[in-house]
Formats: structure tokens, sequence, C-alpha cells
């Protein structure tokens, strides 16, 4: 027994010498079978029907293999080989076998052999068949998406699962989501603005800028802080977070679209300093009376929209909305991708099942063909369009606009040109890690549209379903407000946000010139930080050289409020105007709980303006102002305060 235990250990560390011509056959069968792979064939689809021809062969090998493989096969031929290899080992003859010539692979790198991807089904069918222990046909191979996930296997084949093993020359897979996907790289841009100054009234008394009803701001704040970091500097725009939140601003009781309100009240930041809080509240129309909708949505369905929170949760997210609209109104679907290309004609909204089934066939892949996309989407809302119906397009997107018209003014000019005819854009971002906002700003200030981020289900319903109105009815268009402050009273001020909505002077009377829009019962709030003359918190100094005047005012104004406007689909303004009085009053609820967003905003960007003001203060603020937040938005704010705390200490 010693004696064959030893020429066993020998025949297993005997190392032959490896034959030349043999080594050179393989070599060359090798490279002729790894060519005639790689030539062009038909595009073949994943489906549930079995191969016809050319595969007949590898059918009939995998039967065989499988029917092998049930407990009485695998025992009977474990035996058989066992008692072959022993023969072979123990033999004279055996000893002196030459082992198999190894392949040497060229320098070059070669793609590995072919990857078989079982479907869900074909796992299913081959688990009944082996429980059965019965041969089951070869299931069929599922396409790879794209060529990214090609490259992935030629350059790192150890990303298979663990499931995959080297099986007659071919690795087997059960599942293309057991690869090992690297870390997306964060690309992510945002407009890039410097913070509103201190400016002194008696040099520079009149500020003018455009309403903003967006939203994305705090979205992406929500998402950052949540993730446990702290969100890009220029990622917060203070107006965005202080209108995310609904305020019970009374309605207007004419026949004015909106209705504006203005409370003076000290700022809590700084006891010499006064807020000037302005609310305008849109009025609801009565949601039966609405004119009917034609939709567009524009889905990007690009590569980078791959991850759960883009494309699987835009297609949740539209579920929500289908449910909000009436049947007469109509939804049409156009993607962009490497090409645009129109999946769904326009459909009334009661064939839900029609656009459900075109949402759910929506698959990621492909570059980002913007440009095409937005002028099919809009050629379509033009044919769409009839006397008495609003048009929009509403485009989904994680702002990765990397083909055709991707710079910002661009497409502004291309918008702009787009808006005359009637047809309103809207902007829905999803997911991070390549999130181009700035694109997405310039979309929707251009397109007369609202832009929000969505980045939860429940962020989806508070857009879509509760505020479905007040983004897809205007009622008021070009909105713009301007302030002119008294410099008998007002020494300094500051206006919290709106920088990239700041218009010039003589933009306000100018009716070409493009501003924001109100929807149907929408808010906006908009908050200046003022320092009334002789207060002790003036920051700047008079001049040492030059005249000193007497500022010239009435001593019971403020300063004076004026807003232009414009019905949807007119060509002229219209003014409105009040003074603001002088006097602090005592701020209610939704002015507080402003005020604290807005310093909740000004502590994620280290402003130096809130002195010794900090987190604590921040909280109990928003906490002692939540009123009674049926939805549970200002509680989460609170939160979020705590999340920025907490991130912010060293």
């Amino acid at each position: 027994m010693t004696d064959d235990l030893d020429l066993l250990k020998q025949a297993l560390k005997a190392t032959p010498p490896a034959d030349e011509a043999t080594k050179a056959a393989h070599l060359r069968a090798a490279m002729e079978s790894f060519d005639q792979l790689q030539e062009t064939r038909d595009a073949a689809r994943q489906t549930d029907r079995r191969p016809t021809t050319g595969a007949r062969l590898s059918q009939g090998v995998a039967r065989m293999f499988h029917s092998l493989t049930t407990r009485a096969g695998l025992a009977a031929t474990t035996g058989i080989a066992t008692i072959a290899a022993a023969f072979i080992l123990f033999t004279p003859e055996g000893q002196q076998m030459t082992a198999p010539p190894q392949v040497l692979l060229p320098e070059k790198r070669i793609a590995p052999p072919p990857v078989t991807v079982l479907n869900d089904v074909a796992e299913a069918d081959m688990a009944q068949d082996t429980a059965a222990g019965a041969a089951a046909p070869a299931p069929e191979p599922m396409i790879m998406q794209e060529a990214a996930e090609a490259e992935t296997f030629a350059a790192a084949p150890q990303a298979l699962s663990r499931k995959a093993a080297p099986v007659g020359g071919l690795y087997a897979a059960h599942d293309a989501r057991h690869l090992i996907a690297p870390a997306p790289t964060e690309t992510e841009a945002y407009p890039g603005f410097d913070p509103n100054p201190v400016k002194l009234v008696a040099k520079d008394p009149v500020s003018t800028f455009s309403i903003d009803v967006d939203t994305a701001a705090y979205s992406v704040v929500r998402s950052s802080l949540m993730r446990g970091q702290l969100p890009p500097a220029d990622s917060v725009r203070a107006e965005e977070m202080i209108n995310y939140f609904p305020y019970a601003y009374p309605a207007p009781t004419n026949d004015a679209p909106f209705a504006t309100h203005v409370t003076v009240a000290p700022a809590p930041w700084n006891a010499g300093k006064q807020l000037v809080h302005i609310g305008i509240q849109g009025k609801l129309p009565a949601l039966d009376a609405r004119p009917p909708l034609n939709l567009v949505f524009l889905i990007d369905t690009s590569g980078s929209m791959q991850s759960a929170d883009k494309l699987p949760l835009l297609k949740q997210s539209f579920r929500l909305m289908l449910g909000q609209l009436r049947p007469e109104d109509e939804v049409a679907i156009v993607t962009y991708a490497g090409s645009a290309g129109q999946v769904l004609a326009p459909t009334r909204a009661e064939d839900r099942a029609t656009i459900l089934a075109a949402l759910d066939r929506l698959e990621a892949g492909g570059s980002t063909a913007g440009q095409a996309g937005l002028q099919q989407a809009y050629a379509i809302a033009s044919a769409m369009a009839e006397e008495g119906q609003v048009s929009r397009v509403i485009l989904a997107t994680d702002g990765d606009f990397n083909v055709g018209l991707s710079d910002p003014e661009a497409l502004k000019s291309y918008i702009a040109d787009q808006r005359a005819g009637g047809a309103y854009l809207s902007v829905l971002g999803f997911g991070r890690g390549n999130l181009d906002d700035a694109t997405m700003q310039a979309l929707a200030q251009n397109g007369n549209g609202q832009a929000a981020y969505i980045d939860t289900l429940n962020e989806a319903q508070k857009v879509l379903v509760d505020q479905l109105s007040g983004a897809l009815f205007p009622i008021a268009d070009d909105v713009k407000i301007q302030v002119e402050f008294n410099p008998a009273t007002v020494a300094e001020y500051r206006l919290i946000g709106y920088e990239t909505r700041a218009l010039r002077r003589e933009d306000f009377n100018n009716d070409k010139v493009d501003a924001g829009e109100i929807g149907a019962g929408h808010s906006v709030t908009a908050i200046y930080e003022i320092t009334p003359v002789g207060s002790e918190a003036v920051l700047n100094d008079p001049l040492r050289y030059g005249r000193v005047t007497a500022p010239d005012g009435p001593a019971d104004e403020l300063g004076f409020l004026r807003l232009r406007y414009k019905a949807p689909g007119a060509a002229s303004s219209q003014l409105i105007e009040a003074p603001i009085p002088v006097g602090s009053q005592d701020a209610g609820p939704e002015a507080r709980f402003a005020f604290a967003i807005a310093g909740f905003a000004q502590l994620l960007t280290d402003s130096p303006y809130l002195g010794d003001w900090g987190w604590e203060d921040a909280i109990a603020l928003a906490n002692g102002a939540r009123g009674e937040d049926a939805f549970g938005y200002r509680a989460e704010a609170v939160n979020l305060m705590r999340l920025g705390q907490s991130l912010r200490r060293p």
C-alpha cells in the first residue's frame, strides 16, 4: 500500500514537458473560436421561445449534462470517474502519461468566454425539472442590455457572482444583478451664485426679482443630510427651501389671481434688525371647472438612469400622478437615450392600462440625446393642443444632458423660443451622483414651469398628487416683485435668497423679460432683512467724504411694494402696488416658520449675518411654529435641522 501511495504522489508531482506542436494547435483553435464568437450576428432579444435553429447541439449537450446531474446520475458518473482515474494512475503507462499542453494567451487582453445568464423563468423551470429527475432543455441566454456590461466582463471577470463558475469553458451566472458595479462618480453641477450682500438704501434703494416656486433645493438638501453628508453650498437656495412648504395665507376674495400679505417682525438672529415677510397666495379655482390637460412625459432612459432611485422611482411616481387625471386628459410618452422616440401616442387618461404598460416597458440604456427629445416632445405637445386646453411637457431626468444642447445658455434660448406656443415645461429630477441642477434650473425657469427633485415616493406624492393643480395649471405668468425702500426709515436691507432670480431694475416694466409663474393654489414667500435708521445693528459706517443729505420719504413707510404679472397667454402685464408700513407686528406661525427655514438655509451655508444664533435656536423657532402640519413636512424639517447640527459638530 505504501508503494502505491508513493507512486500516486510521484504521478501528481510530475510535470511533463509541453509539446510545442500541440500547444500551437491549441492556440490556433482558441483564437479561431474567439474570432467566431466576435462576429456580428442578428440582434437577439430576451424571449420565452426556445431557439429553432443553430442551437440544437448546445441544447443536446445541456440536456445530457442536466440528466447526469440527478442524484443517481451523479453517483454513477462519480464512481466510474474514480475507478478510471485510479486505473490510469497506477499503471506504468499512466505514470508516463503526458499532461495536456497549456494554452498560453497572447499578451493583448482578450475578453473571457461568453457568459450565459439565466433569467428567473429559466431558473424556475430547471429547478422544477431537476426535482422531477427529468432532462430539462437548455435555458436561453439573456442578452446584455448595455455594451458597458460586456466591458465589465472583459475587464474584470472576477466580478462574476460566486454562483458563477467555469463549466466546460463557459461562465454560468444566475443573474446579471450579481455583478459587482463600481460606485458612481460624483459629477453633480449646481448654478453658482454669490449670496446677496447687505445694500445701502441711500445708494441702492430698489430690489427687483422674479418669483420662484421651485422646490428642488430643499429635496436635494434633504437627500444629502439623509445620506449623512452636508449639502453642497451651491445647492442650498434659500427661497426654494422656504417655498417648499405650504402656508395658510388668506386666499384672494376678489377677482385677482392672488392676494399679497406683508408682515414686519423682529429678526430672530439680531435684535437690531427686522424681517419683512411678503406672502403671495394664489387662487384655487374649482377643480371640476379646470380645462382639459395635455401631458407629454419626456423621460430620460439613458444608461445613467438605471439605479433604483431613478427610472424605477420615476415609473412609480407617474403611476401616482395618473390617478389624479380626468378621463378626458391625454398623455403621450417620449423617451430619449441614444436617440429620441415616441413610445406612447396621445392616449386618453381613462385608458390607464395602456399608459401603464408603456411605462413598464421602459428600460435604461444609451447616451443622452436631450435636444432630440425636447424637440420631439414639443412637436407632440403642439399637435395635441386645442383651444381652451393646457399643454405641458414634463421632463423627468437625472439632469445628465451629454448629447445635443448641453449648455444651459443654449438650452435657455431654445426653450424661450418654444414657450411662445403655449406649452409649458416642468422638470422633475431623480437620483444623485450626476445631478445637473444647473441645466434643470435653466430649463424650468425658461419654460414657464416648476423644477422639483423627487428623492422618495413621499415626495412624488407631494409634487404630483397633493400639489398637482399648482404644478400644472398656471393662474399668473411672469410674476415680478420690486421693493423700493424708504431711506428715511431704512438704512440697509438684504434679500434672503433669490440670487438666481435677480432682475435689473428696468426689467420690472419690460414685459418681454421672462419671470416666474404662479400655479393654482400656490403660495410664494420672500423675506427681506432690514436695518432701521438709527439702529446699532447698521453694518456700514457713514462716509467721511461726501455731502450728507437728509433722507426724504414718509416717516410711516418702510418701503413700497410693486408686483407685475400677466394673465396666462397675455402679452401685457398688470400692476399691483401697496406700501409697507412702519411698525413691528407679532408674526404668526406661518411667518415664524418661514423665518426658521430661512435661518436653516443660512446655517447650512455658514452665513456671516446670523451672529451667535445657531442650530438650537432654529430648531426651537421651527418647533414653536409647526402648527397643524397635517402631512408632517414641518416635523421633517426639524429632524433635518438636527441632522445638520450633528454633521456640523467638529
